[in-house]
């Protein structure tokens, strides 16, 4: 495929460093130099309180702060667009340092956040002088062949999931860029390659190990699944990032997966465009569930990928003949293990741009002539090349819901569409100066402005600061308000919240 398209702008998450130190307080003036980074830290904070049955919390796990070597690399999130100082960034190394953080943050009055994958699009898993829960390195896994099940920490990422799965044959829905974080992608839904045959990836959450907050200051680990604490599953499948607590193990269910045939085809140029779109979304939507496919448009060409899952090379040609006869595309069809062919499209991070802007989009019914259109002009007119317009084909297994149902509202779409602006050059010192930024921010607003009459809806892992009437966007407001509710009984503090969390119902 080619290097301009957005879902194949992949890189492999860069460990942190290691060690283990404990921090018994912090504040964002004290920042001396401590020559021996592996040694404790303690500085006095504030009062903590003495909430009955709930001790003063340790920081315990690799703690990161300003001043430290390591602070620049930690704080940075994927998306340059975004720079935050937080006042420190602990890296948990098992469950307990997870705990330990959360009680004392809430035991300090520090505002906090949750990260694994860094790729929260607008910016909003790290904070200022607050402090930064990163689940990054619970990297464990455990797959159990015979009940097809696996069990892994929250901080494996995509290209580690599909990739050890796939070693033994087994497969769950991802996304396609590999160091997005498999749990932050599936508790906003998880849409990808597989989605038409395997349904969201939140659809093969069977349970999960959360830390909530509870009490006055506290904090405890409970575990959701269908018979306990089933409304939080329901929740976590679909409207789980940051809103009720801090994930740090999901149990999926997996599914066999041998080979599969994935297609790609280019288009030179954008003049087969309403051809190639207009035979794209009459014939994936409504195909064999085992066909998954994804379409891009750039200023420059058109990428077409598709996957048919335990599919021939003739076969996925056969299914592909009415978008693939359109014009005279490049086409490759290869079959082979699920894994090789995602790991193969890992690029280097230095080699993405370094500032995004998306917005998010469902679409119900077929767009019409006047619709491509608009997405033609804008993509002619786009601020770079590696922006683009992309969509996913829905259908097939995603019309189901599991047992227990999801939080994740938008079966019924036809396809899933997405805008995203991308530019700039990769620092280590970035921020919003970019001379391209205002462009593509507007260029991004006008583009989905224009594509409102045609659209519905968003996807809550493709948020939009901007958005107005967020919660019924993402869910729906019979859900939106079910999520509230939920949202009142394991956080009634609302110790976890962010521009766009879902705020408690009131009583």
């Amino acid at each position: 495929m080619s290097d301009l398209s957005r879902r194949d702008l992949l890189r492999t998450s860069a460990a942190a460093g290691v060690g283990a130190v404990v921090v018994s307080g912090l504040t964002a003036a004290d920042t001396p130099d401590i020559a021996d980074a592996s040694a404790p830290r303690i500085v006095a904070v504030g009062h903590p309180s003495n909430s009955p049955g709930c001790p003063p919390a340790p920081l315990t796990g690799h703690i990161v702060r300003p001043g430290d070597a390591s602070y620049t690399e930690a704080r940075l999130g994927w998306d340059q667009l975004f720079s935050h100082y937080p006042l420190v960034i602990v890296f948990a190394q098992e469950t307990q340092d997870v705990v330990n953080a959360l009680t004392w943050a809430r035991q300090h009055n520090i505002a906090l956040r949750v990260r694994s994958g860094r790729h929260a699009l607008e910016g909003w898993s790290n904070i200022d002088n607050g402090i930064v829960i990163d689940v990054s390195r619970l990297k464990s896994v455990q797959i159990d062949p015979g009940a097809r099940i696996a069990t892994v920490g929250a901080g494996l990422n995509q290209l580690e999931a599909v990739t050890t799965l796939a070693k033994q044959n087994f497969a769950v829905t991802t996304g396609s860029e590999g160091s997005v974080s498999l749990c932050g992608a599936t508790l906003g839904g998880g849409l990808g390659p597989l989605n038409r045959w395997l349904g969201m990836a939140c659809d093969s959450l069977m349970a999960a190990e959360i830390v909530v907050a509870s009490g006055h200051d506290c904090a405890e680990v409970i575990n959701a699944d269908l018979q306990h604490h089933s409304d939080l599953l329901w929740a976590l499948r679909g409207a789980g990032n940051g809103n009720f607590g801090i994930v740090t193990q999901l149990t999926y269910k997996v599914y066999p997966l041998d080979h599969l045939a994935y297609v790609q085809a280019t288009w030179d140029g954008l003049g087969d465009l309403y051809e190639v779109f207009e035979a794209w979304q009459h014939t994936v939507p409504s195909a064999d569930s085992r066909l998954g496919s994804e379409l891009e448009i750039h200023k420059s060409q058109i990428l077409l990928s598709a996957w048919l899952a335990e599919g021939a090379a003739a076969q996925a040609r056969e299914m592909l003949a009415p978008i693939l006869s359109v014009g005279s595309p490049d086409i490759t069809v290869q079959v082979g293990n699920w894994g090789d062919f995602f790991a193969g499209a890992q690029i280097p991070l230095a080699q993405e741009p370094a500032n995004w802007k998306f917005f998010s989009q469902f679409v119900k019914e077929r767009f019409p002539k006047e619709a491509i259109d608009i997405i033609g002009d804008f993509m002619r007119n786009a601020p770079t090349e590696e922006s683009n317009y992309f969509v996913d084909a829905f259908g097939g297994a995603i019309e189901r819901e599991p047992p227990g149902g999801t939080a994740f509202a938008h079966r019924d779409a036809l396809f899933y569409g997405e805008i995203g602006a991308a530019w700039g050059t990769r620092s280590t010192q970035p921020g919003v100066s970019d001379p391209l930024t205002s462009q593509a921010q507007a260029w991004t607003a006008e583009f989905s402005q224009a594509l409102r009459p045609y659209t519905g809806g968003a996807y809550v892992n493709v948020p939009n600061v901007g958005m107005q009437e967020w919660g019924t966007a993402y869910w729906g407001r019979g859900r939106f308000e079910r999520l509230r509710r939920i949202k009142a009984k394991y956080d009634p503090h609302n110790v976890f919240q962010y521009e766009q969390s879902i705020p408690p119902a009131s009583h």
